[in-house]
């Protein structure tokens, strides 16, 4: 089974636009990004997928290897699809170009899973142990059943705590689980969902994955204790690059 990563990164974010290049101890954010995903063991190949040349000439100034593809696409995922309509890959993972903390650890554990079973898709979800970050609706929330199958995702509070009690484990386990934005795709249910129209609880939460779940997807969510930070704004720049700056 050949493993392709790919990194889709765009231009024009609406919060940040130019994220990909903005530098972070001396580097682009992009690279940082690439650097850590050639750490994963099970990737035969890493792919950046852009619409812009400045990200491309970018990526290729320091050894890496872009696509250039569509302006138009509505999602990362759609960008992915087409990155690797002529290319040889069984399983393609899809790496957020904005996380540059990214765990390799985490993406092989996926990458393994994934490959031991016929799961259409993968991800990943961490413990939510504090209110601030369970009731924000920027941070989305997923319910899995004890085969790691996923059953939804929301940015509302999920599963909803009928009693009230102040208790976020339930039988020394945790209750709430933030949704963590890996993905590993089949290649044919890759192309089977960028071919389908958004459904109603996808256009309703704005949350793509649940387009998947309309679909009949089984979908593995892995567990971690690794919450990625990913840039969206200034200050989540500023926030990363005194994390790296620490590693350093």
């Amino acid at each position: 089974m050949r493993v392709v990563g790919v990194i889709p990164s765009r231009w024009g974010s609406t919060r940040l636009p130019g994220k990909s290049l903005k530098r972070i101890c001396g580097k682009p954010l992009i690279q940082h990004v690439v650097e850590r995903a050639q750490q994963c063991e099970a990737l035969d190949a890493i792919l950046v997928a852009t619409d812009d040349q400045r990200i491309a000439d970018a990526v290729t100034g320091f050894g890496g290897e872009a696509v250039m593809t569509r302006v138009d696409h509505p999602s990362g995922t759609d960008r992915i699809a087409e990155a690797i309509a002529n290319r040889d890959a069984d399983l393609i993972v899809n790496i957020q170009g904005d996380e540059p903390l990214l765990d390799p650890a985490l993406v092989d554990t996926l990458i393994v899973q994934m490959q031991k079973t016929d799961w259409d898709m993968g991800t990943a979800a961490t413990p939510i142990l504090d209110m601030e970050t369970l009731e924000a609706s920027s941070i989305v929330k997923v319910v899995f059943n004890r085969h790691h199958e996923a059953l939804y995702f929301s940015r509302s509070v999920i599963p909803f705590n009928r009693e009230g009690v102040e208790n976020r484990m339930y039988n020394g386990k945790a209750v709430y689980w933030r949704h963590i934005g890996l993905y590993a795709y089949r290649r044919a249910f890759l192309l089977q969902l960028v071919a389908e129209p958004p459904c109603m609880t996808e256009s309703w939460e704005k949350l793509e994955q649940l387009r998947a779940l309309h679909l009949g997807c089984r979908m593995l969510v892995v567990e971690t204790h690794d919450a990625a930070i990913g840039v969206d704004t200034q200050e989540d720049l500023e926030k990363v690059k005194q994390i790296l700056g620490k590693l350093r």
